[in-house]
């Protein structure tokens, strides 16, 4: 056998070992329970959700992102207490709610992230688990530049951003209309045209669904 060759098996030999290595790294732990069995709410970690609401849209899609979420608090950054303050800094959690206006989050809503980074030198919002969601008239409405607005707010102040997971049709025939658009950043919704829906029924559905992989996501997190 050349030298050439026994390098190469030797080569070879190593790159075997490295990927049998890194297969058994990759290999589930059998004791590990994934988070989709916690299906208890008083099990769920606590989820803060401030909002602000135009016209009512963004807190019908609140409400149904802490239904699927099982222990939420939904804030009206409007009409902040100290408790409301207090449960943000408290929560393992925060969802970011804001219609989009004129392809951006709502001002109201920036002052709010702006208040609430008195928080960053100390970094009291680190490491905590974070997603967004938006609602405007139309399909596209440049809702992703609100939900990049928020993405990038959550990571300066050293949040842990979790965006969405739902496939929905034609992927996926069995869930047809939920995430519809197709946003995977987070979650995004489209106004009624039904004003005593202000939301339609499968992005409500998308809107549970949302909430709750949060709500996994902290409860693997922490």
């Amino acid at each position: 056998m050349g030298a050439s060759s026994a390098v190469l098996q030797v080569t070879i030999g190593r790159i075997d070992a490295g990927l049998q290595n890194r297969k058994t790294a990759l290999e589930p732990d059998c004791n590990f329970t994934h988070p989709t069995a916690m299906k208890d709410p008083q099990t769920n970690p606590p989820i803060a959700i401030p909002v602000f609401s135009g016209s009512g849209h963004t807190t019908r899609l609140a409400q149904a992102v802490a239904q699927g979420a099982g222990n939420a608090r939904v804030i009206d950054i409007q009409q902040m207490t100290d408790a409301d303050w207090h449960a943000l800094d408290a929560a393992p959690a925060i969802i970011f709610g804001t219609p989009t206006y004129m392809g951006s989050s709502a001002a109201r809503y920036d002052a709010f992230l702006e208040e609430a980074s008195d928080r960053w030198p100390a970094q009291l919002w680190a490491d905590k688990i974070a997603g967004g969601f938006t609602v405007a008239t139309f399909p596209s409405g440049d809702k992703l530049s609100t939900l990049m607005r928020l993405a990038v707010y959550a990571a300066q102040m050293g949040m842990i951003w979790v965006g969405q997971a739902e496939i929905g049709a034609p992927v996926d025939p069995e869930k047809p209309d939920i995430n519809s658009a197709g946003s995977w950043l987070g979650l995004s919704a489209t106004s009624s045209r039904d004003k005593s829906l202000l939301i339609e029924a499968p992005d409500m559905e998308t809107a549970r669904r949302f909430g709750k992989r949060i709500s996994m996501a902290a409860s693997r997190w922490f």
